[in-house]
């Protein structure tokens, strides 16, 4: 009887030990919407849409319009920093619930990823130095120019080459785009009008339109299947109706000069 009585207080005790551990890994364990945290992961080199301030907060159209999203969603947000050319890898993965990050609606991209309605479109330009500006789309040949890796300019600028002779050099961000362009590493940088504006304002750069073509617009992308997409897209329409996007966009919004 001794014995029975030393098993069966044996047996609570590993009962409760393993309870214990159940709710601590609950607690613990990675959170997605579910857990009401909406992870979303940007790459945070293209201003206007996502930057860092100096104190290293994450700002800009992008980022303000995601923290309004998850709020009428009911969630927290939380936001994972990475290069742009892993953004689709982490959707795939299932490591995050979202991407905002200035993304054109490819049909390569649509392959991978479900993606919101339209809620931007911006275009393209190319920047230059004044001193040696790039004035005609004609004088591409010989020149080298500069894109951002993984970006809808990289495959712009790839079919560019099918009709001028240049060469492409694919950098990680926006920054150093203009590190090399300052720097005369490249001649010319094709970047989104919208991010080349605010470059072209701040560094007193040269700028023209692309003429060729327009690029598809942004949208907000998701793991293939999941639900956020139609609530995400009831709430960029009630955003559009009640001027919210209209606010977002004057705020960050660089009128060229």
């Amino acid at each position: 009887m001794k014995n029975i009585f030393k098993g069966f207080i044996m047996i609570c005790f590993v009962s409760f030990i393993v309870g214990c551990g159940t709710d601590e890994a609950e607690v613990s364990g990675e959170a997605t919407a579910g857990d009401d945290v909406l992870k979303m992961a940007t790459s945070a080199e293209f201003p206007p849409f996502e930057s860092r301030d100096e104190e290293g907060n994450f700002e800009g159209f992008d980022i303000d319009l995601a923290h309004l999203i998850a709020e009428e969603l009911g969630y927290d947000l939380e936001i994972d920093d990475m290069k742009f050319d892993g953004l689709i890898g982490a959707l795939q993965a299932d490591r995050v619930d979202m991407v905002l990050a200035g993304m054109s609606m490819t049909e390569e991209r649509r392959e991978n990823v479900d993606f919101s309605q339209e809620y931007h479109r911006s275009g393209e330009m190319f920047l230059s130095l004044k001193d040696d500006p790039f004035e005609n789309i004609e004088n591409l040949d010989g020149k080298v120019v500069g894109v951002q890796l993984g970006t809808i300019q990289e495959e712009g600028a790839e079919k560019l080459q099918e009709e001028y002779d240049f060469d492409i050099q694919k950098l990680d961000d926006s920054n150093v785009l203009i590190q090399e362009l300052k720097s005369k590493r490249i001649d010319v940088a094709y970047m989104d009008t919208e991010v080349a504006v605010g470059y072209k304002n701040a560094q007193d750069l040269f700028a023209i339109k692309d003429p060729t073509s327009a690029s598809p617009g942004m949208g907000i992308a998701f793991p293939k299947g999941s639900d956020l997409v139609d609530d995400v897209n009831d709430i960029l329409d009630e955003f559009e109706e009640d001027g919210t996007m209209e606010e977002l966009r004057d705020k960050w919004m660089t009128e060229e000069e």
